[in-house]
């Protein structure tokens, strides 16, 4: 017998040191791939709604139609929905399910996108593979990426955009971060903070090239997950819940590589299209400009006008303390836009038109589980799974009291249950509630968790800089000087 094998000291082989395991049914801890989607609660059946029922809860004038009404939270700043519109671009990008087919089993279903906070929507493949997305030449060859400031035969203002070819796309490493200006926008701040990183690192160290490359893409992605872990979540999960899980460990997402699961991508984290506003102020002093408007909402095109160079300290938290922009409240609701998005030709569906039924339709065609189910298994008390039920039923009492889908039962709990709070209460439509905040910070923490080059994987010893702590300090960190209005 070795000495491995003697009693105490026997390997433990694929022991998760960070949540409680369990078994997977069919769906076996073994089978999860990181390219893969995944279930969170394979043990617990598909929930089934009527297509019309859901088709009337979405469609415009219907139960979840917020109109124009302009009720926000009191602490969350309306940046922190963008940003989690990034975050999801970063993990997750399904090119290939639909409405009218079954997804029996996510696992045959490619996420095209690392499940991992890489940052691989910034880096792309990396300066060897994509090197048209660097700097070339030079100590910062290799290392420092390009954006329309350094294309000064660029239309429109290339200072604050973009790199763009001449067909006008962006070149960056997901096309999907151009679809509107105020995700582009995030997209370029995150590029300025990486390329502010190397020119710090190499002052410091002298480090160039591949090196210096290295360096500086670890310490950018370290910050941004810092940034999501101890501001985006807080943010919208609670702190209570965020550190329970840093604390206790997971409960519920667990395996031994990351993945992404189907009651995340298709329910849980679509909690931000309850929070989006009509209207967005996006300079100090500005107008307030329609998200789908000329303005805001056409991307894949030049940056032209002034109004809509975004200004961070507008619409997230940072030192400058400015009055800042607070998302929608968090509940059955959606902005009148979002159930007949501008982009869909007229000649479609009405129920490809709105958001809201789409994401509906979604629950089913991926046999998710009711939203009650997870509730119960999560631990909640009846008497709270009560009351989003009694929610539900003011929606659409067609919808009964059993086999809730997913998405809006946890719109419904967010609404009337709420965001938990340090003091041990609950702060009602502030964020998600309890079902939809486990599983958001549980995937979001294991995603980190389970990849060896993240801060939580490799160093869970790490501090940030000072200068670059929050989500607020890192976009506005390298943010130049704003044109005029």
């Amino acid at each position: 017998m070795s000495g491995a094998d003697h009693h105490g000291m026997k390997t433990l082989e694929g022991l998760n040191p960070y949540c409680s395991m369990k078994l997977y049914g069919d769906e076996s801890l073994g089978s999860l791939r990181e390219d893969r989607f995944g279930r969170l609660f394979p043990e617990l059946n598909p929930a089934y709604t009527r297509p019309d029922i859901l088709i009337e809860i979405g469609r415009i004038g219907g139960a979840m139609d917020g109109k124009s009404s302009d009720d926000r939270t009191d602490t969350v700043p309306v940046g922190m929905i963008f940003f989690g519109q990034f975050v999801d671009h970063d993990v997750t990008l399904d090119a290939s399910t639909t409405f009218d087919s079954v997804i029996d089993n996510p696992g045959e279903i490619a996420n095209v996108r690392t499940p991992t906070l890489d940052l691989d929507c910034i880096y792309g493949l990396g300066p060897e593979a994509q090197p048209y997305l660097f700097e070339q030449g030079g100590a910062f060859g290799g290392v420092r990426l390009l954006t329309g400031a350094d294309n000064p035969g660029q239309a429109g203002l290339a200072e604050h955009d973009l790199l763009r070819a001449p067909n006008n796309r962006a070149i960056i490493g997901d096309p999907r971060n151009d679809e509107n200006r105020i995700i582009s926008q995030i997209q370029l701040a995150i590029i300025r903070f990486h390329n502010l990183v190397a020119e710090t690192i190499h002052a410091e160290t002298g480090l160039e090239g591949h090196d210096l490359y290295e360096a500086s893409r670890r310490e950018t992605t370290w910050h941004y997950q810092y940034a999501l872990v101890h501001d985006f979540l807080p943010a919208v999960c609670g702190l209570p819940v965020v550190e329970k899980i840093l604390g206790c460990g997971r409960q519920f997402y667990c395996g031994n590589v990351p993945f992404i699961p189907v009651e995340f991508s298709v329910a849980a984290y679509r909690f931000g299209h309850s929070m989006i506003p009509m209207k967005l102020q996006v300079r100090k002093g500005g107008s307030q400009f329609q998200l789908f408007g000329s303005k805001l909402g056409q991307g894949f095109d030049p940056v032209g006008d002034p109004d809509t160079v975004v200004d961070w300290h507008e619409l997230l938290d940072t030192p400058e303390n400015r009055n800042v922009e607070r998302a929608q409240k968090m509940d059955t609701r959606l902005a009148g836009d979002l159930l007949e998005l501008p982009f869909i030709e007229a000649s479609a569906p009405a129920q490809e038109k709105s958001l809201a039924t789409r994401n509906l339709l979604r629950g089913n065609a991926f046999l998710l589980p009711a939203g009650e189910k997870i509730a119960a298994a999560i631990g909640c008390p009846q008497a709270q799974i009560d009351r989003v039920l009694d929610k539900v039923e003011d929606v659409n009492g067609d919808l009964g009291r059993e086999g809730i889908p997913l998405w809006l039962y946890i719109l419904a709990e967010a609404e009337v249950v709420g965001r938990a709070e340090p003091n041990g209460s609950t702060k009602e439509a502030e964020a998600l509630g309890p079902v939809g905040a486990t599983i958001v910070a549980e995937v979001m923490i294991g995603l980190l968790e389970l990849d060896d080059h993240s801060f939580l994987g490799a160093n869970r010893n790490w501090v940030p800089r000072v200068d670059w702590n929050t989500l607020g300090k890192l976009v506005t960190a390298a943010q130049p000087a704003l044109p005029a209005i």
